[in-house]
């Protein structure tokens, strides 16, 4: 079995499609979807109907689904924005956007698909090997996450008591791939929005046989210029907002 395991997709059905386009290529049969699916971008419709085209898919949920569905927000707060004027522009665009994305979501009849996502998935390999998925850290779909800046004593601290042997996460967009404690932590980058200076999108492929498994990276190109003006095609409330995330550089 080839798993495919890709996160932080953010509403960007081109880049995903990219991804999926690739891992068929390099023979992946079956896929985890790690969270931030529909929010920020402009196709959240579009990546839920993808990722349903696929065959055996599993999602969970990350911090920005609880934006679209409960109506929680990130940085910043209504009282951050009190406190400081500069901060006003900014909290209007995002509180738009995913108002935008709920919208899009309940109107296309996917709400309820949404609101079923669990938030972790479990597994465990032929070679005994213990799987876990989760957005941010085992038990959180926010804060602190799994990347290349974190401590390994802080990093151990957020992977105790996960009762796993390997670890997937995203959240943070930044691929990694390191032990500690006797787990491993694997990062799987971000499908959109990606911290890499071209912005090109990254996942991973867990890759099972019989008696062993090995992970390994992989970076896909997309046309982020096609991305860029589906953001203006729909007229999205936060465009401004979002082009940065897609600018080059």
């Amino acid at each position: 079995m080839k798993l495919g395991l890709v996160s932080d997709i953010h509403g960007n059905s081109i880049a995903l499609r990219a991804v999926i386009g690739d891992a068929k290529e390099v023979g992946v049969t079956h896929w985890w979807v790690l969270g931030d699916l529909v929010a920020l971008g402009p196709d959240p419709v579009g990546v839920i109907e993808c990722l349903e085209g696929l065959d055996n898919v599993q999602a969970i949920a990350g911090n920005t689904e609880r934006y679209v569905l409960r109506g929680d927000r990130p940085y910043p707060t209504v009282d951050e924005a009190a406190g400081d004027a500069g901060l006003i522009a900014r909290l209007a665009e995002v509180a738009s956007s995913f108002a935008w994305t709920r919208g899009a979501v309940t109107q296309a009849g996917w709400f309820g698909w949404l609101d079923a996502l669990p938030g972790e998935l479990r597994m465990t390999l032929p070679d005994g090997t213990r799987v876990l998925g989760v957005h941010a850290s085992p038990g959180a779909d926010d804060g602190a996450g799994i990347d290349n800046q974190i401590s390994d004593h802080d990093l151990a601290d957020l992977l105790r008591g996960c009762e796993a042997d390997v670890v997937f996460a995203g959240h943070t967009h930044d691929a990694t791939d390191r032990r500690v404690g006797g787990i491993r932590a694997v990062n799987l980058g971000s499908v959109s929005n990606s911290h890499r200076p071209d912005r090109s999108a990254t996942y991973a492929i867990l890759d099972v046989s019989p008696d062993s498994h090995t992970v390994t990276h992989r970076v896909v190109s997309y046309d982020i210029g096609s991305a860029r003006r589906a953001i203006h095609d729909v007229h999205h409330p936060a465009a401004g907002f979002l082009e940065r995330f897609l600018t080059v550089g």
